[in-house]
């Protein structure tokens, strides 16, 4: 007697739920997700649309954590603000203060030192690493990886034991001021620094063997929350998310600042714009940032680590203020009144973990700006969330907001 055989599928979720709306009319549902929702990285919270499972509306709702920073900046001396600075992507200071601190300089036209740049250069991408780690494990845990996290924290804390020996704080470290920075590298301090590169790149690899072959990483990010490099370039966004939709944009690269120009790196890009090229430039960006590390401190110049020219500008040093008039006054006047800015505007955006930190500065003239306005990466990167979500699942929802690397207070600013 012959056999007769059968062949069956099983179709996953999303095809079975995707069928059924097809099917059946279906009601409407509407999901708050948010503001106090672990995978919304702060209190963002999304209004969603749901047929069955597919999402066919968001809508994001911002400003539950907005500070007024912009105003303000309107009511304190250029110095006053370094440490709002600080928070504005709280998981790297130490970019963010150079940035703005580059801002004012710009409009005042001062030169700082070589090793002042070099300084800034080293910190910068230092801040990267740090930003790119929590952001990676943070990601990763979204989506089931619970190791990974612990490897990037751990991590993490050894960037902020070198950044408490140069700056004094681990996490807000208002440290750039307006014509320099607050203090020197202390002796040995670059050392460590290549000590920490050195055995932070095969733990990075083996991060990367945990989740670039990992079957359900792939799942949850390969294909989802897709970015045509057209829909990133026409809503605005900048860096990693960007560049893995192929947006070959950098400005290190395009606008140098602080001598980016004399440190070779590669500016890393995508193919596809899914979560999964989200994750591997950050990856990749961090190796990068460790090639220019190992660069800038190959060439730290000697030399003072602020413009000591600018005496408007410029707190003088402490020894002198304590045995000098003329220094004590002008202490006196810089702490009280500000450094004396030339009344004109600026705009000046650098290359932030998060992508473009912009800083629009309108002066009058004197210690405090008349208007001072800040072009948060984060915001600009989750304005293409309305078009991003339709027709994914709510599932995929912790992996296209973790593939993003936001941080919520630098978009309510």
């Amino acid at each position: 007697m012959a056999t007769e055989s059968k062949e069956y599928t099983m179709p996953d979720a999303g095809s079975r739920a995707a069928q059924a709306s097809e099917e059946f009319e279906t009601e409407k549902l509407e999901l708050s997700m948010g503001p106090s929702h672990p995978s919304t990285h702060g209190v963002l919270r999304l209004n969603l649309e749901l047929d069955g499972e597919i999402i066919q509306k968001c809508d994001p709702v911002l400003g539950y954590l907005h500070r007024g920073d912009e105003k303000i900046a309107e009511n304190m001396t250029y110095n006053q603000f370094v440490p709002y600075t600080d928070r504005l992507d709280y998981l790297a200071p130490l970019a963010n203060n150079a940035i703005y601190a580059i801002a004012v300089e710009k409009l005042t036209g001062i030169e700082v030192p070589e090793r002042c740049q070099s300084i800034r250069v080293i910190t910068s991408e230092m801040a990267r690493i740090s930003a790119h780690l929590l952001g990676l494990g943070a990601y990763t845990m979204d989506v089931g990886a619970l190791t990974v996290f612990m490897i990037t924290f751990t991590e993490r804390e050894k960037l902020y034991t070198l950044f408490e020996e140069l700056t004094g704080a681990r996490f807000t470290t208002s440290y750039s001021r307006i014509g320099g920075v607050t203090r020197d590298m202390p002796a040995g301090w670059t050392d460590k620094v290549l000590d920490f590169c050195t055995q932070f790149l095969p733990l990075l690899d083996d991060v990367e063997s945990l989740l670039s072959r990992n079957r359900v990483f792939v799942d949850r990010t390969a294909d989802i929350g897709v970015i045509s490099k057209e829909d990133a370039i026409a809503y605005g966004l900048t860096g990693p998310n960007a560049r893995a939709s192929g947006v070959d944009v950098d400005l290190r690269r395009d606008a140098p600042y602080s001598g980016y120009e004399k440190y070779d790196f590669e500016v890393v890009l995508g193919e596809n714009g899914d979560c999964y090229d989200r994750y591997l430039v950050r990856m990749e960006e961090m190796r990068q940032s460790v090639r220019i590390i190992r660069q800038a401190i190959a060439q730290v110049p000697e030399g003072p680590y602020r413009a000591e020219d600018a005496k408007k500008i410029i707190l003088p040093h402490k020894d002198k203020t304590l045995t000098s008039m003329e220094e004590l006054i002008q202490n006196f006047m810089i702490t009280t009144e500000g450094p004396q800015i030339p009344a004109g505007e600026v705009y000046f955006e650098g290359e932030a973990p998060k992508g473009a930190l912009g800083f629009f500065i309108h002066s009058k003239g004197g210690g405090v700006p008349y208007r001072l306005k800040i072009r948060g990466p984060s915001f600009c990167n989750l304005s293409i969330l309305p078009k991003l979500c339709v027709g994914s699942m709510v599932s995929d929802i912790p992996s296209i907001l973790g593939s993003f690397d936001f941080v919520m207070g630098e978009c309510d600013r």
